[in-house]
């Protein structure tokens, strides 16, 4: 239970404050947030700040100055109190409070195991819905090794589809690929999905060593059988088993479950750092940057550092809590935040500073990786920005599609003043050009310049080849322009009763993404590698289309330069200009070379160069 207040600084109000425990937040004549903070008699806290000038330090001393009001709220016990000021600082981020710069969510494996075919895939978001977190990996190289290791030895699925009641008619490009046996279809059983989950569980654990020994077992069946393409892949996980176990390997004689903290600083840096070791395996290593931290003592810095990490809004702060938290040094809530991780987490948390042996050698290793990341001015990022992969999964988790839109498709119309129209089919295969796939077409209806009726040509052509053909089909259709184009697309869609394929359209304008059944487009950040993606297959499709057209343009410009001349036919023209690539080179040809062309004579080669001025 808690109570807000909120009162312009006056000392009869600063005399009536409540000597309750609870958090303050000092506001400018703005209402802006200057200063959060938390005390376990709240009068008595805040009123220091308005006492003696001389015994604050100078960034106090500016922070009273610009204050015009001060809101109290007060809570039932300290541990309120602290938890509430640590989500007020991520609220409102104060200038006069120490901020974590990069203190952002850090991406886990999420394996969903509450389903009946459970996926595994990245996630940044922790709810508590069952299912198993593994991370935080801020090592972007270890969360890779640990997903290429899951991926190359598991057919996991990456569709959205809630087995087994709701899925699709066919498989779609994973199961043709053979990166998934189709559950989806019916093409796998339950038994032997979850069989494949419980090993990935056990390798994102950690417990390697029994799958090793079922790998090399493989391996060798595969050598002896010749199957050397099996083997091979065999061999690689095997590596990849080994990479992974050399990342996560720290040396504790007792294993156990333990955070370790590190702090480093150097004038207005400051860097932190938490190491979470499971089970004597180091999983990953959050890094944060504080700034301006001139004028903070190490104990502000940890009591910040500590407090934000555990005690996060949301769910997030309750996952994964350790039994052990090593510090590299006391602070004044120390035992507070024990009492609270303790009570969050249902066991025992101890939160010490370790004076010798082996844990002190762990602070040592932490630091170390505080003075690098602060020699260095980086901070691990959660993804990196040039994976195609990362990609894929972004565009699946802003347009919420099914699956992942591995294979795609874009298409664009063009022409000139409703002349020589054509369409293009560009195709990306794993965020990549897949040039082998592109597709133009003229379009056959005299639609003029109506683009609707052309794009609806173009959608419904390609997708009934593709049918009749039995090729895959795509698992996003993507469609150069607005609210029009879209449902062009989704008229040849219905035309074709196709449902297993989804479509959007981008518009150039303000890259706005429409969407079936939404009035309003969705507007991506213009940094969003989702939109990155989009905006590049667009381009390549409007390049394509544009080019076709271009060539049958020229076509036909130098089709009725040579066509005027008596005796030229359509087949004649043709010769020409393959023999000699265009009109300028015809005219700079001699009567003879035109005459040794196939179907001309030195008098038509003459006609020719007459008619041409040469």
């Amino acid at each position: 239970m808690k109570t807000s207040q909120f009162v312009p600084v006056d000392n009869e109000i600063l005399r009536a404050l409540s000597t309750k425990p609870g958090a303050y937040l000092f506001r400018d004549i703005q209402g802006s947030v200057l200063y959060v903070g938390k005390a376990k008699n709240l009068r008595s806290r805040v009123r220091s700040y308005f006492r003696s000038q001389e015994d604050l330090s100078p960034k106090n001393q500016q922070l009273v100055r610009l204050i015009d009001s001060v809101e109290n709220i007060v809570v039932g016990s300290e541990t309120e109190a602290l938890i509430l000021e640590a989500n007020l600082i991520k609220e409102h981020r104060p200038r006069f409070n120490i901020l974590l710069r990069d203190d952002k969510k850090y991406p886990y494996i999420k394996v969903t195991v509450g389903e009946p075919f459970p996926r595994v895939y990245v996630t940044r978001r922790i709810v508590n819905d069952g299912s198993r977190y593994f991370g935080p990996y801020t090592s972007v190289n270890q969360m890779r090794q640990a997903l290429e290791v899951v991926n190359r030895l598991h057919t996991v699925r990456s569709c959205r589809y809630k087995l087994p009641r709701d899925g699709p008619d066919r498989p779609c490009l994973d199961y043709h690929i053979h990166r998934c046996k189709a559950p989806c279809v019916g093409l796998q059983s339950e038994a032997e999905y979850r069989g494949m989950i419980d090993e990935i569980l056990r390798i994102l654990e950690g417990d390697t060593e029994a799958i090793r020994s079922h790998i090399e077992v493989r391996m060798m069946e595969a050598s002896g059988s010749l199957d050397f393409e099996l083997a091979a892949k065999m061999r690689d996980v095997l590596s990849g088993l080994d990479a992974l176990v050399r990342e996560q390997r720290v040396h504790l004689t007792q294993g156990g479950d333990i955070d370790i903290v590190g702090l480093a600083r150097d004038d207005e840096l400051g860097v932190g750092v938490v190491l979470k070791v499971r089970s004597g395996l180091l999983l990953g290593r959050v890094t944060q940057r504080f700034g301006k931290v001139r004028e903070e003592t190490s104990e502000d810095l940890l009591s910040s550092l500590v407090s934000r990490n555990y005690l996060g809004v949301g769910d997030e702060g309750m996952v994964d809590l350790p039994r052990t938290v090593l510090l590299p040094s006391h602070f004044p809530d120390q035992g507070l935040l024990e009492r609270v991780l303790t009570e969050v987490a249902g066991h025992r948390v101890r939160v010490t500073v370790p004076q010798r042996g082996e844990k002190l050698r762990l602070i040592e290793l932490a630091e170390v990786n505080a003075r690098q990341a602060m020699e260095d001015r980086i901070v691990a990022l959660a993804y990196s920005a040039d994976r195609a992969e990362d990609a894929l999964f972004s565009l699946q988790n802003e347009l919420g599609l099914k699956v992942v839109p591995r294979l795609m498709v874009c298409f664009d119309v063009s022409h000139m003043q409703g002349k020589e129209t054509v369409a293009s089919a560009v195709v990306f295969r794993n965020g990549e050009p897949n040039r082998a796939g592109y597709r133009h077409m003229r379009i056959k209806g005299d639609w003029g310049n109506d683009d609707f009726q052309s794009m609806q040509e173009a959608v419904y052509r390609y997708f009934r080849r593709r049918l009749d053909e039995g090729a895959p089909l795509p698992d996003l259709a993507v469609i150069d322009g607005g609210k029009g184009q879209l449902s062009a697309a989704q008229n040849a869609f219905d035309h074709l009763a196709l449902r297993d394929v989804a479509v959007v359209a981008l518009a150039k304008k303000e890259e706005e993404v429409f969407t079936p059944g939404k009035k309003t487009p969705l507007r991506l950040d213009r940094r969003n590698r989702a939109l990155h993606i989009l905006q590049r297959i667009r381009d390549e499709a409007h390049r394509f289309a544009v080019r076709y057209n271009r060539k049958l343009r020229t076509k036909r410009t130098l089709r009725s330069q040579l066509g005027d001349i008596p005796g030229i036919g359509p087949h004649r023209q043709t010769v020409l200009l393959r023999r000699f690539g265009s009109v300028k080179g015809v005219k700079g040809a001699t009567k003879e070379e035109i005459a040794r062309v196939p179907g001309f004579s030195k008098a038509l080669a003459s006609r020719v160069l007459t008619y041409l001025g040469n």
